[in-house]
């Protein structure tokens, strides 16, 4: 049936036309007062500002852990949170994948459940290759893992910088200096939360002794580049050394008199089981294999 035509109405003699109606403006939304402001930066989703530095040290596991069930990362934070611990470095060691359904996954029980999430980049990283083109995709690989936990909604991202590969030490590690603050600079430039925090190491053929860590930290004079204290490389480096209450507490001296007090309230920190040689590092053990003085 063709449609209705609807007549219009006409005004009462001696009336004047009803005004329009006009459209309310829709009331502003309220966001809760306890809502970080979102953040975001090229080629990624809006992500969380992250989380306040905690009031304590938190513990928790490099990957997912053994009772975790399936092994992937939301599964992981979940069990975790279920043992009352705190924090879930991811291990991004063999490349960074997630997919970006996890990370959004990732980010929401990280902000239910106050666990802090960090990220362990790929091994393949020497920032002072022989090779132009190694050096290049280190660097992306660095970018990648800090750009993925921040979508996680973590801070924190470690990773082994580097070898010596037969050059001296100072030209390392002033060629480190510029690259790592170039990386700290590329994130911020971007609006990347994440902090970079390149690990001590366990070899002494690898770049990332303490006093080189520290000394990097003061002079770059980057809020967002920091340092990865892994207690277990140091051991192995050492030959053995740094196994004790006392000289534990001197390498956490030495931290506080080059890089201030904040440095001690805002630490990320390994430690674990490690085999070592003579030329230091040869691979990780459980704690209770090792020597490794943690209790």
């Amino acid at each position: 049936m063709p449609a209705k035509k609807k007549t219009p109405k006409k005004a009462a003699p001696g009336k004047p036309p009803a005004p329009k109606t006009a459209p309310k403006a829709a009331a502003p939304k309220k966001v809760p007062a306890n809502k970080k402001e979102e953040r975001s930066y090229t080629g990624t989703p809006k992500v969380n500002a992250p989380p306040r530095r905690p009031d304590r040290l938190l513990f928790g596991t490099g990957g997912t852990p053994h009772t975790a069930g399936p092994r992937d990362h939301p599964t992981a934070v979940r069990r975790l949170h279920e043992l009352g611990l705190g924090v879930y470095e991811m291990e991004f060691v063999h490349g960074v994948r997630i997919r970006p359904e996890s990370c959004e996954e990732v980010n929401r029980l990280q902000r239910e459940t106050g666990v802090r999430v960090t990220a362990h980049g790929p091994y393949y990283i020497n920032l002072f290759s022989l090779e132009e083109e190694k050096v290049a995709a280190s660097r992306t690989r660095v970018l990648d893992t800090a750009r993925a936990l921040a979508r996680c909604g973590g801070d924190g991202a470690c990773f082994h910088a580097g070898f010596y590969q037969g050059r001296g030490a100072e030209e390392v590690y002033a060629r480190m200096k510029r690259e790592l603050a170039a990386l700290a600079d590329a994130l911020r430039a971007e609006g990347c939360p994440v902090r970079v925090d390149p690990e001590t190491t366990g070899k002494e053929s690898q770049f990332g002794s303490l006093d080189e860590l520290t000394r990097l930290a003061r002079e770059a004079q980057r809020g967002n580049l920091g340092i990865t204290v892994d207690f277990s490389h140091i051991h192995a480096r050492s030959g053995g050394g740094f196994n004790t209450y006392d000289e534990f507490g001197r390498l956490l001296q030495t931290i506080r008199d080059r890089n201030g007090k904040a440095a001690l309230g805002d630490m990320h920190i390994h430690l674990s089981g490690i085999a070592y040689g003579e030329k230091g590092e040869k691979h990780h053990l459980d704690v209770d294999e090792s020597d490794m003085n943690y209790r």
